[in-house]
Parts: C-alpha cells; sequence; structure tokens
C-alpha cells in the first residue's frame, strides 16, 4: 500500500495486496516452525497477553492509516500522469479481492503442507525423528522442484503458446491486405499474408500515406517500404532471414537513403509511434524490416524467449549487413537498428557482436531498455561523473545518448557518425528493475538521481521495495503515453531526427512534426 512507480487498478492492487498477505503469513509460519523446532518455551501469561493485544491494536491502526493515505499518494501520481482519481470506496472491491486471492494460496500452501507431512510419516516409521523430518524435506524439495520445472513452468510456457498461437492467427478489425508492391503481404510479396501473424499484418497494413506524408512536407514524399516475416513464414530462423532479404530486394530497399533493421518485441510488435514517427522524419525514404520470434508477450518472453531474440536479431542483421557490404558504398543506404523492450535486448546483442568501427552502422534507438540488457547497465555504470543514472551521460555522449519525453541528456553538438540512442522513462519499471533492489538501495532511488516522475514518498525498503517495483511492471503498460513503458511519437521524433540527421533538419522541424503528429493522430 505504500507509494511506488506507478498507479494499479483495483484488479492489479488486490491481487498485490493478496500475494503480500500471504508473504506475511509464510513468514510467520516458518518463524513459529523454528521456534517450535528448536523447543523453545512458549510465551504465556497476562503480560504476553497484554503485549499481543498492543501489537494487534498498533498493527491495525498502522493498516488504516495506510489504507487512507493509499488512496492519497494514488491520486497524487494519477493527477501526475493524467488520469482520474479514485476514492476510498475502491477498498470495497481491493479487500475481498485481497482476500480470495490469498484463501487460494493458503490452499495451497496447505495442500503442500500434507504432502511434506505424507513424506516424513513414511520415513518416520523407520528412522528417528529428525533424521525422519531431514529426508522427508528432501524428497519433497525435489518432488516440488522437478514438478514446478518440469510441469509448471514447462506447462505453462507450453500453454502460454498455446493460448496466444490462436491471436497471432487472428487480424484486428479494419486491418486488411496492402495492395502496395513496397509491403510483404501483398500479392506481389514472397511472404503470404496469412503467415504474418498478427501485428506482422498490423505493421505490413499501416503506417502514413505519401498524402500524410506530404501535408507536412508539403510534397516530395514517397512510399515507404515495409517487409516483414512472422514464425509461420519460415521454418528456421534463418529461412526467415532469407525471406527479409528478398523482400527488400524485391522491393528496392537497398536503393532508398535510410534501412532500419527493426527486432520486434516477444509477439512481433512494431511500434506504431516509432514506426509513424520514422516515416515521418524521413519523408518515407526508408524501408523497415521485421521478423517475429515468438507468440508470447515480452513480459514472458523475458523468461522464456532472451535467446530466440539475440539469435533472430544476429542472424538477420548478419544476412541483411552481408548483402548491404556489398553494395557501392555511394548507393547503399544508411543502416540503423531498432528495438522496443525485449527486441532492444536484440539490438544490443547486435552491437557487441560486430565492430562498429570496421562493420559501422549508423544509429540505433533502443527504447524501453528492460533491466536484463547488459550493456545499459554496464553504460550507467561508466557513466560520466556528474550525471544520473536516469540520464546518464557516458564518454561525453560521442556514442551513446540517454534522453526520456523532456528530450536528450546533451545537446546535438559534438556527435559522432554513429549514433545510439536509449530512450527511458524515470518511471518504467521494465527499465529500472533489478533483483539487487533485494538488499541494495538503487542510485536512482537516492537525492538528485530520482527522475521527475518519481513520486517524493516513493522510498526504497529493504525486501519490499523489489516486489514494489515487479509488480509496477504488471501495469506498465496501462498508463497514459510517456510514463511507464508507453513512449509517444513525439519522443521518437526527437530521437529519430537526432540519429538520422536529416539533410537541412533543424530543431524548429522537430517541434513542428511533434505538434503535427498530434493533430494527425487525432485526425485518424
Amino acid at each position: 500500500m505504500l507509494p511506488s512507480m506507478l498507479p494499479k487498478s483495483v484488479l492489479t492492487q488486490g491481487v498485490v495486496l493478496g500475494i503480500t498477505l500471504m508473504l506475511g503469513y509464510a513468514l510467520g509460519v516458518v518463524w513459529q516452525w523454528a521456534w517450535n523446532f528448536l523447543e523453545l518455551p512458549t510465551p504465556r501469561g497476562t503480560t504476553w497477553q497484554t503485549v499481543v493485544g498492543a501489537s494487534y491494536l498498533a498493527l491495525g491502526l498502522v493498516v488504516s492509516v495506510n489504507l487512507w493515505r493509499h488512496v492519497g499518494w494514488q491520486n497524487s501520481l494519477r493527477g501526475e500522469f493524467g488520469m482520474s482519481q479514485i476514492g476510498p470506496t475502491i477498498w470495497g472491491f481491493t479487500l475481498p479481492l485481497a482476500l480470495v486471492v490469498s484463501g487460494l494460496i493458503l490452499i495451497v500452501g496447505r495442500s503442500l503442507r500434507k504432502l511434506f507431512n505424507l513424506f516424513v510419516r513414511w520415513f518416520d516409521r523407520h528412522l528417528p525423528r529428525r533424521l525422519a523430518l531431514l529426508l522427508g524435506g528432501l524428497v519433497f524439495l525435489v518432488f516440488v522442484w522437478g514438478a514446478w520445472s518440469q510441469v509448471l513452468v514447462d506447462g505453462f510456457f507450453a500453454g502460454a503458446n498455446q493460448l496466444s498461437a490462436p491471436v497471432d492467427a487472428s487480424t484486428d478489425e479494419g486491418i486488411t491486405p496492402p495492395e502496395s508492391t513496397l509491403r510483404s503481404g501483398s500479392p506481389d510479396s514472397l511472404v503470404p499474408w496469412e503467415t504474418l501473424g498478427r501485428q506482422g499484418r498490423n505493421f505490413v497494413a499501416s503506417g502514413p500515406t505519401v498524402d500524410d506524408l506530404n501535408a507536412f512536407h508539403g510534397g516530395g514524399a514517397m512510399e515507404s517500404i515495409r517487409v516483414y516475416a512472422g514464425l509461420k513464414s519460415g521454418k528456421t530462423v534463418q529461412d526467415r532471414a532469407d525471406l527479409v532479404l528478398s523482400e527488400l530486394i524485391r522491393t528496392g530497399a537497398f536503393e532508398r537513403e535510410a534501412l532500419v533493421v527493426a527486432t520486434t518485441t516477444g509477439t512481433g510488435f512494431l511500434d506504431t509511434h516509432a514506426m509513424d514517427a520514422l516515416e515521418f522524419v524521413t519523408n518515407g525514404d526508408v524501408a523497415i524490416a521485421g521478423v517475429q520470434y515468438s507468440y508470447l508477450p515480452s513480459a514472458i518472453s523475458l523468461l522464456a524467449d532472451v535467446d530466440e531474440v539475440r539469435e533472430t536479431a544476429q542472424v538477420v542483421f548478419e544476412h541483411i549487413h552481408e548483402y548491404w557490404s556489398d553494395l557501392p558504398d555511394a548507393t547503399r543506404p544508411d543502416i540503423y537498428l531498432y528495438g522496443l523492450s525485449l527486441g532492444s535486448l536484440g539490438v544490443e546483442s547486435i552491437l557487441t557482436s560486430i565492430d562498429i568501427i570496421n562493420e559501422p552502422i549508423d544509429g540505433a534507438l533502443l527504447v524501453g531498455p528492460p533491466f536484463v540488457n547488459d550493456l545499459r547497465n554496464q553504460l550507467i555504470l561508466d557513466r560520466d561523473p556528474g550525471s544520473t543514472p536516469v540520464m546518464p551521460v557516458y564518454e561525453g555522449g560521442h556514442t551513446v545518448r540517454f534522453m526520456d519525453e523532456s528530450g536528450l541528456a546533451q545537446p546535438m553538438t559534438e556527435w559522432g557518425d554513429t549514433r545510439v540512442v536509449y530512450l527511458q522513462h524515470a518511471s518504467d519499471p521494465v527499465v529500472f528493475f533489478s533483483p539487487d533492489l533485494l538488499l541494495d538501495q538503487p542510485e536512482w532511488l537516492t537525492g538528485d538521481n530520482r527522475g521527475r516522475e518519481i513520486d517524493d514518498e516513493f522510498r526504497w525498503i529493504p525486501f519490499v521495495t523489489v516486489w514494489q517495483v515487479l509488480t509496477d511492471m504488471a501495469v506498465a503498460n496501462s498508463v497514459p503515453e510517456g510514463f511507464g513503458h508507453v513512449y509517444t511519437r513525439q519522443a521518437h521524433v526527437e530521437a529519430w531526427a537526432a540519429i538520422l540527421r536529416p539533410e537541412g533538419w533543424a530543431a524548429a522541424e522537430t517541434a513542428a512534426l511533434q505538434l503535427h503528429l498530434t493533430d494527425w493522430r487525432d485526425d485518424r
């Protein structure tokens, strides 16, 4: 109930509170078991009863105060985020839900305890009591671990895939196969429409038209190229990479000014905000290539598909880069990388697997990088003195720079030929979660290092904060644009303009396009 990074819905808060109640109950059970196991005396008498009564009273007071304060800090944060306010009546829904969740957990816990006792009783018939407890406990742990890893975990991911595959096969309302030869899934495409997957179909069938681009630039727009391969488009990663390269060649992508190799999120999603902003900045003179590697949402892919995202990103990039390298320098496009969330991990796997000096890329945009991104984490650790972990400066910003919705941490001057941008929000738990929060206070919650979106009442507490930020990840995509894990077109405009450096482009064009996209979005 204490302040955290993001406001939570009634449903999320109820589930979180229910789980938290049972964590506290479990700690009490373990403490009591240890006390009895050590055969320590049980406290009794009037004094002890008074202590227990006072403890219950104090606990009730603390809970009541925090129930009330919870509404206050939630509304403070909701006001900052532009969300609707809530009232104390939410507890009429949240508390019953928490009790249901805690009750279900209690049933599971009691069932496991009965199973443990069953093993112990079997050994107890033949062995001394404490040896029976030890062996029974070991057998119980082996049994539970086997059931967890082989049945629950594998079964969960298998079930998640089974549930996600039909969603991937569906097509959103209003999405129809493109007629343009410059899109995958069109009549001339080497990739059949039905194999693209739901997110792939959304990608190739959307985006600004030439008229949309001309309305801002005043003319000269080109239709952008969008190519894509879904999981069903090829049996292997190499097959899908071959298809994408063939599509790039077929559509004339290597004759464009810019080529962007985009690593998708878990479901194959490419953020429309990023793609639309890219095409507006380039006036359509760009080709974008994406390849799906999973059916699972990124939150689950983060646990199951980390190897797949790295492999897909590297294989696809290397295949395209090999063809691109043989083209004349004067005519081939500039080559860029893009990745959102787990997709940014794929981009990092490329950046750390190539020699940027001898095998140059012109730039990369990594948005909402998750905590597993080792390169980003190292850049923050090695940042220049005086910069913060939220907006770090690394080696004067010669190659890599960080930004949020307010813009780049540094001015555009003194930036090298290869430009890498990390776009991240201070309020994005996907970015700032870390297992180290368990026992170590993070720098981003100290003094002037705090991000502008972080509530002043949010404080680090051992064991507590790691749970708060972990649960914040569940609502990271449920907040308005510009907060959490939801990034705006306006931020993408500034990032792409900084990376691509269009000829004659100035800060005034960036501001004008940011304003134009606000109106353009509302008109659609």
